[in-house]
C-alpha cells in the first residue's frame, strides 16, 4: 500500500477527530492533504500546526482571517466558504476524501470529489439520503469507489467483500435502541437534550446521538444502504441490539447469514475505509465473548419512535420524499439542540412538512437543491410558531 494524501471534510467534527486518530497512528501510510471545518477555527487552527495540510478550508468566511493569520505563514494554504470547499475537493492531489461533513453540506464537495475521480470514503450518509441516485450513479459512471465509514454499512461492505448481491435476501442493519430503548410516548415528552445526547455505547456528535435517540439516524442509514449497494428497499430490514457487538448483518438466497462483530468503536470502520483494500493492525481494545454472556435482539418500536416510520416510507416512496425528510430533520435537531422544540414535537414537524413540500418524482440535482430549501423554510416557519 503505497501512502495515500487524505482530505479530511469536517476534520474537526467527531469523526474527523477520530480520523487524525488513525493517521497519527499510521505516519507511513497517510498523510494530510487539506482538513476543513464548517466554524470551529481554533480547532481546525490546532489540527494544522499539528498535521501540517497543504490547506485548510473554513467554511464560516468569518473566520478566514483569523486562521489565515496563523497558518499563512507556515506555508498552509487558507481557504473559505462554500465555494472553496467544492474547489479544494476537486484538486488532482488527494488520494482518499474522507466525506465527514454533517447533513446536506456535504454533498456538493463529495460530488466534486467524484467527478475529479478521487475515492471517497463516506461517513456524510446525508449526501446518500438527499441524492443517492445521482451520487451513485456518478461514482459508477467514473468508476469512483465508495467506501462506508459509517459502521453498520462498512459491516455490510465487509460481509459482501466476494459475493454476489443478486445472492442477497436480506440486508439487517443493527441498531443500539439509543437512550431511550423500551420507553414509551409518556417518557418521551418530557426528554430534554442532555438526556437524549447520553447515548449508551457510541461517541459521536450532537446531531447523529439525537437522530440515534430518535431512530431517525437508522431510517437514514437504511436510504443510505438502498444507494449505497444498489439494493430493493424492500429487502433492507433493521433490528435493535442492544450491545452493539454486531454491527450489520447480510442474509443470502440459501439462508445463511454473514454478520461482522467488533466494540464500538468508530475509529475501526474509519481505519478501514482509509486503508481499503489493505487490513491495517492496531492496538484498539479486542472483543471477548467472557465480557458478553448474551447478546440480545428485537423489533423496532415503530409506534413510539415514529422517525423510523417515516423514513420508511420516504425510502419506498423514493423521488425527493427522503431529500424533504432530511432537510426538515436537520432543522428540528438543530431547534431540540437550541431548546427551541421539543423532543416529541422534532417528529409533528418532519411529519407535516413531508406533506408539504411537492413530491418530484424523477429529480434533478437542482430540483434536490430547490426542495432541500423549501422544507427547510417550512419547518422553521412551524418552529417559530412552537412555544415550549
Amino acid at each position: 500500500m503505497s501512502k495515500k494524501n487524505i482530505a479530511i471534510f469536517g476534520s474537526t467534527g467527531s469523526i474527523g477527530i477520530q480520523a487524525l486518530e488513525v493517521i497519527e497512528a499510521h505516519p507511513d501510510k497517510f498523510s494530510v492533504e487539506v482538513l476543513t471545518a464548517g466554524v470551529n477555527a481554533d480547532l481546525l487552527i490546532e489540527q494544522a500546526l499539528k498535521f501540517r495540510p497543504n490547506a485548510v478550508v473554513i467554511a464560516d468566511e468569518s473566520k478566514y482571517e483569523s486562521v489565515k493569520e496563523v497558518l499563512f505563514d507556515k506555508g498552509i494554504k487558507v481557504f473559505a466558504g462554500a465555494k472553496a470547499m467544492v474547489e479544494v475537493a476537486s484538486w488532482s492531489s488527494i488520494d482518499m476524501m474522507l466525506a465527514a461533513i454533517m447533513g446536506f453540506a456535504g454533498l456538493a464537495p463529495t460530488l466534486a470529489a467524484i467527478e475529479q475521480g478521487t475515492p471517497i470514503a463516506l461517513a456524510n450518509k446525508e449526501t446518500l439520503v438527499v441524492a443517492g441516485d445521482i451520487v451513485m450513479g456518478a461514482a459508477r459512471k467514473r468508476n469512483v469507489p465508495v467506501i462506508p465509514v459509517d459502521s453498520e454499512h462498512s459491516a455490510i461492505f465487509q460481509c459482501m467483500m466476494g459475493e454476489s448481491s443478486a445472492k442477497v435476501e436480506k440486508m439487517i442493519l443493527t441498531a443500539s435502541g439509543g437512550p431511550f430503548l423500551g420507553k414509551k410516548t409518556n417518557f418521551l415528552i418530557n426528554v430534554k437534550k442532555d438526556h437524549a445526547l447520553q447515548h449508551p455505547n457510541w461517541r459521536m456528535g450532537p446531531k447523529i446521538t439525537i437522530d440515534s435517540a430518535t431512530l431517525m439516524n437508522k431510517g437514514l442509514e437504511m436510504i443510505e444502504a438502498r444507494w449505497l449497494f444498489n439494493i430493493d428497499p424492500d429487502k433492507i430490514e433493521v433490528v435493535i441490539h442492544p450491545q452493539s457487538i454486531i454491527h450489520s448483518l447480510v442474509q443470502f438466497v440459501d439462508g445463511s447469514m454473514k454478520a461482522q462483530m467488533g466494540l464500538p468503536d468508530m475509529k475501526l470502520p474509519i481505519q478501514f475505509a482509509l486503508g481499503y483494500p489493505e487490513r491495517l493492525a492496531n492496538d484498539f481494545p479486542r472483543f471477548s465473548f467472557r465480557n458478553y454472556s448474551n447478546l440480545t435482539f428485537e423489533q423496532p418500536d415503530t409506534k413510539t419512535f415514529r422517525n423510523l416510520g417515516i423514513a420508511i416510507e420516504a425510502m419506498m416512496k423514493g423521488g425527493n420524499a427522503a431529500c424533504v425528510m432530511n432537510a426538515a430533520n436537520e432543522e428540528v435537531v438543530h431547534a431540540f439542540l437550541k431548546n427551541r422544540i421539543g423532543f416529541l414535537q422534532m417528529t409533528d414537524v418532519i411529519e407535516e412538512i413531508m406533506g408539504k413540500v411537492p413530491f418530484i418524482e424523477r429529480p434533478t440535482l437542482h430540483d434536490y437543491y430547490e426542495s432541500d430549501l423549501a422544507a427547510r423554510e417550512h419547518a422553521n416557519n412551524m418552529i417559530n410558531a412552537i412555544i415550549i
